[in-house]
Formats: structure tokens, C-alpha cells, sequence
């Protein structure tokens, strides 16, 4: 009976890691690909733009969490960009710079964002 018992609890533990690694809290799981391009269209209309890096974390993070929306959103990967971004000062990524000189450095999430831009948070449909 016991080896029958052991696979099963391996399964059971397996499951569980993978379900918390894939479902964290606070990502955009569930949210709509429409929702997302909808936030990404509002960002784009306030100014909003975010400058980074590929190999940056906290700006892998930040595209993720915008999705689909990303594609709207006046990004800028200042290393392929540096003089660019010295000329705006960017010293950290991700940094947002919004259309009224407001900065946001690093990793903002999509509340904060939306609070910021006063774009609605996307939501599941």
C-alpha cells in the first residue's frame, strides 16, 4: 500500500509547485487580450512611455504583465537607444516617463500605472 501512496504524493506536490509558479498573485491571469490592448491603447493616448532593456528582469516583468497592450505602448530599449536615453535621463529600468515629466522607476505593475495614468485596470471579461 505504501508504494502506491509515495508516486501519488510526488504527483500531488508536483502539481501544487507547478499551480503556484504558474498563478501568481497579482498577474494579469485572466485578463482578456482585449482588456490588455485596451490598457496599452489608454497608456499610448496619455504619453506615457517606458524605456528599458531585454535583459532586464523588472522589464520582462512589465511586458508581461501588460500582454497584447504591449504592442501600443511607446517602448524604448535603450541600449539599442543610449543617447536617447541619457538625453531623458533614464538611470534605471524599467523607468515610465509620462506626458507630464512624471517618472515612475522600476517595476510598476498594472495598478500602479493605471493609478498613475488614470487609464482603467483591465479586467477579465
Amino acid at each position: 500500500m505504501k508504494k502506491n501512496i509515495i508516486p501519488i504524493l510526488v504527483i500531488g506536490v508536483v502539481v501544487i509547485a507547478l499551480a503556484i509558479l504558474v498563478i501568481k498573485p497579482g498577474s494579469n491571469t485572466g485578463t482578456s487580450s482585449t482588456a490588455l490592448d485596451e490598457f496599452g491603447r489608454c497608456l499610448a493616448s496619455k504619453g506615457a512611455v517606458m524605456y528599458g532593456a531585454d535583459w532586464c528582469p523588472h522589464c520582462q516583468n512589465e511586458k508581461k504583465a501588460l500582454g497584447s497592450g504591449l504592442r501600443f505602448v511607446d517602448y524604448v530599449e535603450c541600449p539599442d537607444n543610449p543617447k536617447l536615453c541619457i538625453d531623458k535621463g533614464i538611470e534605471g529600468y524599467p523607468t515610465w516617463v509620462l506626458e507630464d515629466g512624471t517618472r515612475l522607476v522600476g517595476e510598476q505593475g498594472i495598478e500602479r500605472l493605471a493609478q498613475a495614468t488614470g487609464c482603467p485596470v483591465p479586467t477579465a471579461e
